[in-house]
């Protein structure tokens, strides 16, 4: 047995140790009364299940009816490993479900049996809008016979639509819209302009990339204002005619720039000052941002350029990533690099983390193909066990081991080689790939050489669903950027199963990944898409030595003359070992963000909920007008009781929302200014807390005072609006997510550009 295999063995061995994931025992010996209960209720008629469905207060009871919604609705009759799922989430648990196994149908269940429980409304989250919509439609057939509404809120949905949506028992939603809305619903000065019910249980679709990869991701609302483009637009023109070698070095990591002596040079001849003067830190800060944009961000890769705007590729399913934009000014300096308008950057109103909004939830549950590999996080920030339900039939996909080669252009020869071969013999091929770019090369390199073969990458991912249902189809070849969270099953012979048996005896539908993931989930759930519900299939990965993955987080462990065979493949295990070493050190770096960044947002988060409380008692109680007879009795006795509960709770809104605006931007450049201690020796975390704290305890007081101060200065009467005493906000807000910046923050760079000029000087 090689290394490769014996730590994979050790990994499994590990993973069934008692107490990793939860005992289904207690649950399975609930399915022979689910089942005894079948015949019983498959008599019933529609009215008479409806009935029984809105009287259930069991496991046992919501399970049976549940099937037999799922059977008259939808002609489905949910497998007992279904049922072992619903019930986990209906224990708060996530479930881990193969893909192709129903976890769409197991979350309705679930959905229903919360809402009897209890604990509705219900919020089903899903990863995109596409999903919610889909989901909603395909499962109310099933709601309906149970009793239920269920409604879906999109990007387009109305306020009115929106608030129709969340009034019913379940409502399937995009996290992030859900987020927004929940915003949204925080700056309203009146309760009926909320769309958003009180918030009481989710069920989270693709939990691990929605709780893990999603989780530290801010989600912002927005109040436009114009942006300064003339100082970006700068920068860029300044860089265009860079080049590598001469003017500036790229690390090996691919994720730092710096400039040369004669690239540096050359900017500030251009511009006609020293960057490195006390006056001139705006422009330094902007060039290096620009030199970011042009050496280290490219088109294809980390972003497309659609319409006339920059759309943010997510690099872990290959998809744009919708109304997400990079921090730092760097979205900005992609546009200008791009020739675009840069886009406003907006005062922010409001801000919460994927994480602290799921975490607002009272009772959640989740359910994906890939939980237990981060079932320590779930644990650690959620409080969630894990719950690993048995498939329905038991895989027999056939997962080959890693093909390894010594260089990139030799591993591509081998994989277009592979798929040729597998067309030749009609077996369908499924490629994923890292990025838009490497799609696009690998689909010219098949035409080159007669394999015709569709491409789903972020161009096109509205047509995701049509070409994903295809890929069975016997001959097919599809070459996709990811496959996580894609929605849709492949069958064997195509959407209609025409030829299935040809295709199950030729091998059933092969995988193919063009090189590891940083994320072993991300390749499990290719993986998962050969082999679905007992299908036959297989799997293998190309990966090459000059691979990112291995270039970043493997060099030191890669032998300096591995063992190969003439075309370049490696056979030998210390490199296997290597391979898999890159992939567990990246996921231990993405950990290790994901908990650093977390730390800093547990304090923005507890003040948040702090002011959130005080603002819902200034909206829904009359403790502004209490404030201002207590402070100026003889003005506010003067008043009509109605209009100074209006005027006092318009005047101290408009201020809390102010001032806590204030204070966001105030801690994003004590955020950005932190890392500065650490050069001292200081904690930047214990930094961050003791500015933190006292600007937020001073918050209040201010709040009260702005609106005395407004209340002695104006005039009311009973026509009286906010805008007569300026109380003005923004005409206009949107909203957007922040995506991770690959290169740090602004300062990060800033420091890094001065300790480059400082060793440098001596050679200019």
């Amino acid at each position: 047995m090689g290394v490769s295999q014996r730590l994979k063995t050790r990994f499994r061995r590990f993973l069934q140790r008692p107490g990793t994931t939860v005992d289904l025992a207690p649950l399975e010996k609930l399915l022979p009364a689910i089942e005894a209960r079948e015949e019983e209720v498959s008599a019933f008629d529609d009215a008479e299940l409806t009935d029984a469905a809105t009287a259930a207060s069991s496991y046992e009871e919501i399970c049976a009816l549940g099937r037999e919604a799922a059977r008259r609705g939808l002609d489905q009759r949910p497998y007992d490993v279904q049922l072992l799922g619903a019930m986990s989430l209906l224990s708060g648990k996530v479930a881990e479900m193969a893909t192709g196994e129903g976890k769409t149908l197991t979350a309705a269940i679930a959905a229903y049996g919360h809402v009897r429980l209890g604990n509705g409304p219900v919020h089903v989250l899903t990863v995109n809008d596409y999903l919610a919509r889909r989901d909603a439609v395909w499962m109310e057939p099933v709601y309906t016979l149970l009793g239920l509404t269920v409604g879906w809120v999109n990007e387009a949905s109305t306020p009115n639509e929106r608030r129709a949506a969340y009034a019913c028992d379940v409502t399937y939603v995009s996290v992030s819209e859900a987020g927004f809305d929940f915003l949204r619903d925080q700056l309203v000065t009146d309760i009926d302009d909320r769309v958003q019910q009180p918030l009481r249980t989710a069920i989270v679709d693709e939990a691990d990339s929605i709780l893990i990869d999603e989780a530290r991701v801010p989600m912002v609302l927005a109040g436009s204002v114009p942006g300064e483009q003339d100082p970006v637009h700068t920068a860029a023109a300044l860089v265009r005619g860079l080049r590598k070698g001469r003017h500036y070095t790229v690390a090996e990591d691919g994720r730092s720039v710096a400039f040369t002596s004669a690239g540096l040079a050359a900017v500030e001849a251009k511009l006609g000052i020293d960057l490195y003067d006390e006056e001139n830190v705006e422009q330094l800060s902007a060039v290096n941002v620009a030199l970011h944009a042009h050496a280290l961000l490219h088109r294809d890769v980390d972003y497309i350029v659609r319409d006339g705007t920059v759309e943010l590729i997510d690099e872990m399913r290959g998809r744009v990533a919708q109304r997400r934009r990079w921090p730092d000014g760097l979205q900005a300096a992609v546009e200008a690099k791009e020739g675009l308008d840069a886009t406003a950057e907006g005062e922010v109103l409001g801000t919460i983390a994927v994480q602290a909004y799921v975490g607002l939830y009272p009772k959640a549950c989740g359910m994906t193909a890939t939980a237990v590999l981060v079932g320590d996080q779930l644990r650690e920030f959620f409080g969630l066990e894990v719950a690993v339900i048995p498939p329905n039939t038991p895989c027999v996909r056939v997962d080959e081991p890693d093909r390894i080669y010594a260089t990139r252009a030799e591993k591509d020869e081998a994989l277009i080689d592979e798929i040729k071969r597998c067309h030749a013999d009609g077996r369908p091929v499924l490629v994923g790939t890292l990025d838009v770019k490497e799609s696009e090369q690998l689909a010219a390199g098949l035409n080159a050489v007669g394999v015709p073969c569709v491409v789903l990458n972020a161009k096109n991912d509205d047509e995701e669903a049509a070409i994903i249902a295809e890929a069975g189809a016997h001959g097919a070849v599809t070459v996709s950027t990811q496959m996580a969270g894609r929605g849709v099953d492949i069958r064997l012979g195509g959407s209609d199963q025409a030829d299935r048996e040809r295709v199950a005896g030729l091998g059933g539908l092969f995988v193919i990944g063009s090189g590891r993931n940083d994320s072993r989930r991300v390749d499990d759930q290719l993986r998962g898409r050969a082999g679905r519900q007992g299908d036959p299939g297989g799997s293998v990965f190309f990966v090459s030595l000059e691979d990112d993955l291995v270039v970043r987080h493997a060099g030191d462990t890669v032998p300096p003359s591995p063992r190969m065979n003439a075309d370049g493949l490696v056979t030998d295990a210390q490199v296997d070992y290597a391979v898999e070493h890159a992939q567990r050190v990246a996921e231990g770096v993405n950990h290790e963000i994901h908990r650093n960044t977390w730390r800093y947002s547990v304090v923005i988060e507890q003040q948040r909920k702090a002011l959130a409380e005080r603002r819902e008692r200034l909206l829904t109680s009359d403790v502004a007008a209490l404030m201002l007879l207590d402070k100026m009795p003889e003005k506010a006795g003067e008043m009509d009781e109605d209009l100074l509960a209006r005027v006092a709770r318009s005047i101290a809104l408009y201020h809390l929302d102010r001032l806590w605006a204030a204070h966001l931007a105030e801690l994003s450049e004590v955020r950005e200014g932190v890392h500065l201690r650490a050069l001292g020796r200081l904690d930047p975390l214990d930094e961050f807390h003791r500015a933190a704290v006292p600007a937020f305890t001073n918050l209040v007081p201010e709040i009260e005072a702005r609106t005395l101060a407004t209340f002695t200065d104006t005039e009311f009467d009973e026509d009286w609006e906010p805008d007569e005493a300026e109380l003005v906000r923004p005409s206009a807000t949107w909203t957007y997510l922040v995506h991770d910046n690959p290169f740090g923050s602004e300062l990060d760079r800033l420091i890094a550009s001065v300790g480059r000029r400082l060793a440098g000087s001596g050679s200019r």
